[in-house]
């Protein structure tokens, strides 16, 4: 079995030689240098797996992000990423290994939570994590993007827009999205170091996008769209940035508004979002690459959910069992007054559920009930299921927009 150590700055030019044959890539620009996703890494973070010929056959690594929790709390969080096992030593145990060392280090550092994007479901789930918040894009025809006269009143945003250039804006998109993602569940921080090296995908990136900068009446940015042309006539989003719908609103109206385009995409589209609605042909804004996004896994359980608002009083007992970590607990979960308190307890049990399942729940965007009827978590009582689903709800809909 290879030897799993950590890395530094020194390794890095093996980490990446090691990492893209696994996916059996290569690289073509050198380790140093801005603008590329590996100048994010911490390479104190990073694990390589060798052989004791000194042959290096796996990697992974992870960076030290915030997780806005519903409530507002702002979370610890491990996120996972580079994880590759070169072809000749697939399926021996590499992979495990370095899964198991890596959650003992988050344990280590004080982190209680561990999230990560998966490439493959199977694969992380038996490592106890769960998809937690989901994602789609919005293709919309620019003829047939038309709004309806709101019933009820449509929130106006008051204030104007202005377009600028990601070349020339780079600290004020750091600044907004930092005070959005304080204040959407699900949302990951993007450090400094990412902005300043372009470490990302755009508007993170160094490359060129059309930046829609909306200010409020006080002419205080509060939100911004970044888009270009994708292909000849089609106009992509990568994201629009708001705590705002009114604000939302208006940059949407804004970019589905464009001439000489024939149709609009808006990726990174939370799920329930009223756009759809606001569109006088519900229809015409088709839905795609509609899935899961940011996974988490629960490393203390009572940290965990003791760290999170709550938005019902309830009392449910969780029988929780980790097979990776070959741990199994049981937890009083009291909530009043959105506090909660979580122990252990020798009480029957109102849910039996895996910590991957856990992590699914934790910040409201899967429905425990849901869960429960996939066969997934299994309710003691009648009244469990629902209890859990409008215990572990969120204030909205979590939403996680970072690539790592």
């Amino acid at each position: 079995m290879p030897e799993i150590r950590s890395t530094t700055d020194e390794d890095l030019d093996v980490f990446l030689e090691t990492l893209h044959a696994a996916f059996a890539r290569f690289r073509e620009t050198p380790a140093e240098g801005t603008g590329f996703w590996w100048s994010a890494l911490e390479m104190d973070r990073g694990l390589l797996a060798v052989t004791p010929a000194g042959r290096p056959v796996g990697t992974a690594a992870a960076h030290s992000f915030e997780l806005t929790l519903p409530g507002g709390t702002l979370a610890p969080a491990a996120g996972v990423t580079a994880v590759g096992v070169v072809p000749t030593h697939r399926r021996q145990g590499v992979l495990t290994a370095m899964m198991r060392h890596q959650l003992a280090e988050v344990r280590a550092r004080g982190e209680f939570l561990s999230v990560l994007l998966s490439s493959e479901a199977v694969i992380y789930r038996r490592f106890g994590y769960g998809p937690a918040t989901y994602t789609g894009r919005l293709t919309v025809p620019r003829h047939q993007a038309t709004f309806a006269v709101p019933r009820a009143g449509e929130p106006a945003a008051t204030g104007s827009i202005e377009l600028r250039q990601r070349a020339e804006c780079g600290a004020l998109l750091e600044e907004i999205y930092d005070r959005y993602r304080r204040k959407q569940p699900g949302a990951l921080s993007r450090p400094h170091h990412w902005w300043a090296s372009g470490a990302g995908q755009p508007p993170v990136s160094l490359a060129q996008r059309h930046i829609a900068v909306h200010h409020d009446e006080d002419g205080v940015p509060d939100g911004y769209a970044a888009y270009a042309l994708s292909e000849a006539t089609t106009l992509t989003v990568d994201e629009i940035i708001t705590s705002d719908d009114a604000v939302f609103t208006a940059l949407a109206r804004f970019v589905l508004s464009h001439d000489l385009v024939t149709q609009v995409v808006i990726k990174q589209v939370p799920p329930g979002h009223p756009l759809r609605w606001q569109l006088a042909d519900f229809r015409t804004a088709d839905v795609g690459d509609d899935g899961d996004w940011l996974w988490v896994r629960l490393l203390d359980i009572p940290r965990a959910l003791t760290s999170r608002g709550w938005f019902t009083d309830g009392e449910l007992i969780l029988d929780v069992t980790d097979p990776f970590l070959t741990e199994q607990g049981r937890y009083l979960l009291e909530v009043r007054a959105g506090k909660a308190t979580c122990v252990r307890t020798d009480r029957e049990p109102d849910l039996s559920l895996d910590v991957s399942d856990l992590g699914s729940i934790y910040l409201g965007g899967t429905v425990p009930s849901t869960l429960e009827r996939a066969g997934h978590i299994r309710a003691h009582n009648p009244s469990a299921a629902a209890l859990a689903d409008n215990l572990f709800r969120a204030e909205r809909d979590p939403h996680c927009l970072q690539w790592f």
